[in-house]
Parts: structure tokens; C-alpha cells; sequence
């Protein structure tokens, strides 16, 4: 009888250390099971490697854009995603719609317009969301004009092919930038 307490206490204190690695990030996390579940898109233009790192958010009856969307307000900083901020690395030095953009990993945030987006490369790449979002890491800037769609798109996606476009899609929005 002395040992069930003994048993008790050590099957807490399992449960206790287990408890404490998952909150310092101990233990690895399956983000697949995330509601947003990640997603990377991959391209070569010529000889670049473009990879795009994100989250996908579905859109579940909700507003994706405009001044009261609890997901992407209008004129707004927004992740552009969910989770962690997006990230977009290139190899090498490229022009984002004629624009010089340097070799390495950004954050990719956006900021929703009716009229015009704005594209945002920040240097911090690795941060949550935009929570901590700094203007002065802004490594570039560029405005683009959106696009309606003919049919919604559910879950967030962004594309990038070999000519350069990548897309980014949310109901029925298209916002899209050019890399060179």
C-alpha cells in the first residue's frame, strides 16, 4: 500500500515535466494538426530559388478582407497568413516589381487595400505573426494593384511559378508581385 502514493507522485511528476518541455518548446509540434496548416511553394526564376514558407487560414464563413475582418483588416499590417509570419527567401539579389530586394529570408507581410496592397519584405524573419511587427526592419516596400477573382478561394494559397509571379489568394481576392 506505501507504493501507490510513490506511483501517484512519480506518474505527476512525468506529467509535470512533459507538461513544462511542451511550454518551452521542448517537444516538437505536429503544425500539420494546426487549424491553418503550413504550406511551402518552391520556384526557380532562372537561376534564383524562391521559397515561400506560410500558413493557410480558411476563410469559415468569415470576412477575409475589409475595415471589421477579424482576419486581414483593411489598411492594416497582417501576416500575411496565420501562425508564424510568412517567410520568403531568394538565393540570390532579385528586383520585386523592378525594385532591388537582397539575398536572404524575410518576413512577407501585407498591408489590404480596396484599391492598392501594399508588399512588405521585412528583415526580422523569424517572428510570430505581426504582433511585433517594426517598420524600420522594412528591407522593401511596393504597391500593387489587387485583383477580383471569379470564384472564391476558401483557404489562403499563394503560387509562384517560373516566370516570376507569385500570387497570393483569399476569397475572392488576387494580389500579385513579380520577381526578377
Amino acid at each position: 500500500m506505501r507504493f501507490l502514493p510513490l506511483a501517484a507522485l512519480a506518474g505527476a511528476a512525468l506529467l509535470f515535466q512533459t507538461t513544462t518541455a511542451l511550454a518551452q518548446g521542448q517537444m516538437p509540434e505536429d503544425k500539420s494538426k494546426r487549424p491553418s496548416p503550413p504550406a511551402m511553394v518552391k520556384t526557380s526564376v532562372g537561376s534564383t530559388e524562391v521559397t515561400i514558407d506560410y500558413s493557410r487560414p480558411s476563410l469559415k464563413s468569415r470576412e477575409a478582407f475589409g475595415e471589421k475582418s477579424p482576419l486581414a483588416p483593411t489598411g492594416e499590417v497582417w501576416r500575411t497568413g496565420a501562425n508564424e509570419a510568412t517567410t520568403f527567401t531568394v538565393s540570390k539579389a532579385v528586383k520585386i516589381d523592378g525594385q532591388p530586394l537582397a539575398a536572404g529570408s524575410y518576413a512577407l507581410f501585407t498591408i489590404p487595400g480596396k484599391a492598392e496592397w501594399t508588399i512588405i519584405f521585412n528583415k526580422t524573419a523569424k517572428q510570430w505573426g505581426a504582433f511585433k511587427y517594426d517598420a524600420k526592419e522594412d528591407a522593401l516596400r511596393v504597391k500593387v494593384k489587387p485583383k477580383t477573382l471569379a470564384a472564391p478561394v476558401e483557404q489562403f494559397t499563394i503560387t509562384a511559378d517560373k516566370s516570376g509571379k507569385v500570387a497570393l489568394m483569399w476569397a475572392k481576392t488576387e494580389a500579385d508581385f513579380m520577381v526578377k
